[in-house]
């Protein structure tokens, strides 16, 4: 015999960051909410975030911080809930953060202060739990969606898409609310991983593959920001140059500066890596040359981790480079190796996959949504938020605050009987 349907004002598919908020804010209204997670361990993206303290905002949060084909589209969730609200709730709940640097908050303790609190919020405004439940197909009858599950049919009046993008797929993440999107009939940007590691092509990264492990600091653009060639969309390519760290890797490159820069990398376009951002580099080379006795290597050692000095003289500059006398390297030759450091162009062959992504580029078209609700226009009663949608922030906190604003303007839009 089927199990009796049960029902709800609002279904919400995904109990992650933008799902919870959602269905706490709903809830805490009056509503009569489900929330439904195919997983079998609570927020498991939350959990492993920042090191495993949740880097849970940045309180320099501005619409610039995103990419989105519809650039526009962020501001007015992003203006009614903001950084300091959400800080005011973690406050409230006696959670203690810091500021780590460059407006990034984290908890001082664990991730999983952030998930209980979020688990309070849901039990204040009496959400139901479906979980672990995996939700077979999804049909609009008539004034209701009806959804079936391996713990029987739900029907709500309306239906909250929260089910996050493709990124690490280990920990449960699919495609799920995009093939919802086009099973009712919405637009979606293409996906593809973003704040992922860059790759090169094996036998050209031979010559670095054994700096694997050296890091330094450097500034990172590519084409779209030297404006060298016509944006495929302005709202993607309105910035592009980041000054962060930078990690060498077996396969390419990663660290914060890369994470950055691939969420605007297009394939076959170069990145331009500047090694010595603090410095002018031909100015120092050729001061420092009268009468100098260092030898060329120990010089760029004094600027870069050692095994850095010593593998890009020998791969990039020639074999006997490095061990030159600085007084008696040409200042031709300086001047070109101080450009090639400052430009340092190289093109990556792809990226490390949605395996070691923390987002999805792309997603629900904006375009079909409203952008104080998160309703799809054509399809009352269906919302989509958080990373399903084609808002991708930067590193930094900012994808969260995506999750929690765009949370709370769908729980707030939500309706009871």
């Amino acid at each position: 015999m089927a199990r009796v349907a049960s029902s709800f004002d609002v279904a919400v598919i995904g109990a992650g960051a933008a799902g919870m908020m959602a269905a706490a804010v709903a809830g805490q209204r009056g509503l009569r909410v489900v929330l439904i997670d195919h997983a079998e361990k609570l927020a498991e993206k939350i959990r492993i975030s920042g090191g495993g303290r949740c880097n849970f905002t940045n309180i320099g949060t501005t619409p610039a911080n995103f990419l989105s084909q519809n650039p526009h589209f962020c501001r007015s969730a992003l203006a009614a809930y903001t950084p300091r609200d959400f800080i005011d709730m973690v406050e409230k709940h006696g959670i203690r953060w810091h500021e780590k640097h460059r407006g990034q908050l984290f908890c001082d303790e664990s991730s999983e202060d952030i998930i209980a609190m979020l688990k309070r919020e849901c039990d204040d405004g009496r959400v139901a739990w479906r979980m672990p439940c995996s939700v077979k197909d999804i049909v609009r009858d008539q004034e209701a969606f009806l959804l079936r599950t391996n713990q029987g049919n739900i029907t709500a009046r309306q239906l909250v898409m929260a089910t996050g993008g493709m990124a690490i797929p280990q920990l449960g993440a699919t495609d799920f609310a995009l093939g919802i999107a086009r099973q009712f009939g919405l637009k979606v940007v293409e996906p593809r991983p973003a704040l992922v590691p860059l790759t090169f092509d094996a036998q050209a990264w031979q010559p670095f593959s054994a700096l694997s492990g050296v890091a330094l600091e450097v500034s990172v653009k590519n084409d779209g920001a030297a404006g060298k060639r016509k944006p495929a969309g302005a709202a993607v390519r309105r910035q592009t140059e980041f000054l962060e760290d930078l990690l060498f890797t077996h396969r390419g490159l990663s660290g914060p500066a890369i994470l950055q820069i691939s969420s605007f990398w297009e394939p076959g376009e170069p990145i331009h890596v500047d090694l010595a951002p603090h410095q002018d580099l031909e100015r120092d080379l050729l001061a420092a040359k009268p009468g100098s006795r260092q030898q060329l290597s120990t010089v760029l050692a004094g600027l870069w981790p050692k095994r850095l000095a010593d593998q890009w003289l020998a791969s990039v500059e020639g074999q006997d480079a490095g061990s030159l006398r600085l007084a008696d390297v040409p200042d031709k030759t300086l001047r070109n190796l101080a450009a090639h450091i400052h430009s340092w162009s190289l093109v990556p062959n792809g990226t490390a996959g949605y395996k070691k992504a923390e987002v999805m580029r792309g997603g629900v078209d904006t375009r079909a949504l409203n952008q104080k609700t998160m309703e799809a226009g054509t399809v009352p009663g269906l919302y989509f938020i958080g990373e399903a949608v084609d808002v991708t922030g930067w590193l930094g906190g900012y994808n969260f605050q995506w999750a929690w604003a765009s949370g709370v303007a769908c729980g707030q839009a939500l309706s009871g009987a």
